[in-house]
């Protein structure tokens, strides 16, 4: 891949299948990664998927075969394993030259796996690409200063800020209802929820540190 090459990955996880509502919100992509029962949703969603990396444990074995007798590489590991199947497939992407993740997650399920998601979102291997996901009906970008991202949306939806693994500071907005700037956000404070837009556009700086930015219900038709 040279320097001047987009590669954007989507990434299907398992457990509860996503909405298909979203389709229509992925971006153009050139690659499909799922996690394990994460195929079936890519499936749903009318997506050709390029790898399948998992202990396979919960998806369709029939499924499984046609896919790979269509091209698809599976990558079956142990069940037990140090690692969950979200991490492996987001690993993965960045191994196969992704500089943009869009995550695709229902959410729900348990409740260590949620978390143990927000966790791997932060992974230094992560850290050279941009990171959106689409989690249920909400868009989640992940973003490390220095950074900043533009959102989009309908005036007057909620939009939360929230500090990841430590301070994020040299917080800047606009397009909020109420405004940030050159601020510090700590990561045990709920200070950056609910915030709203009050243009259809925002725009969120940032100069150290990590920070998660989730427009709520962005998804929803």
């Amino acid at each position: 891949m040279t320097a001047h090459t987009s590669i954007t990955a989507i990434v299907v996880l398992g457990g509860n299948p996503p909405t298909r509502a979203i389709k229509q919100h992925i971006p153009a992509h050139q690659l499909v990664i799922a996690a394990d029962s994460g195929l079936h949703g890519a499936i749903d969603l009318g997506l050709r998927v390029n790898v399948v990396i998992g202990d396979m444990d919960s998806v369709d074995k029939a499924v499984l075969a046609a896919v790979e007798a269509n091209g698809t590489t599976i990558t079956e590991l142990p069940r037990d394993k140090d690692s969950t199947d979200a991490e492996l497939a987001l690993l993965k992407a960045v191994e196969m030259g992704a500089n943009k993740i869009v995550l695709i997650t229902k959410g729900g399920g348990r409740l260590d796996h949620e978390l143990g998601v927000f966790a791997v979102l932060q992974n230094p291997g992560l850290r050279k690409c941009t990171i959106e996901a689409m989690w249920d009906n909400s868009i989640l970008h992940l973003i490390h200063g220095p950074a900043s991202v533009s959102i989009t949306g309908k005036q007057g939806s909620n939009v939360g800020l929230i500090a990841a693994g430590g301070a994020a500071s040299g917080i800047t907005t606009t397009g909020l209802k109420w405004t940030l700037t050159n601020e510090t956000l700590a990561p045990h404070s709920s200070r950056g929820i609910s915030n709203q837009l009050i243009e259809e556009t925002a725009v969120i700086s940032l100069q150290a540190g990590s920070l998660f930015v989730v427009q709520s219900s962005a998804l929803s038709n």
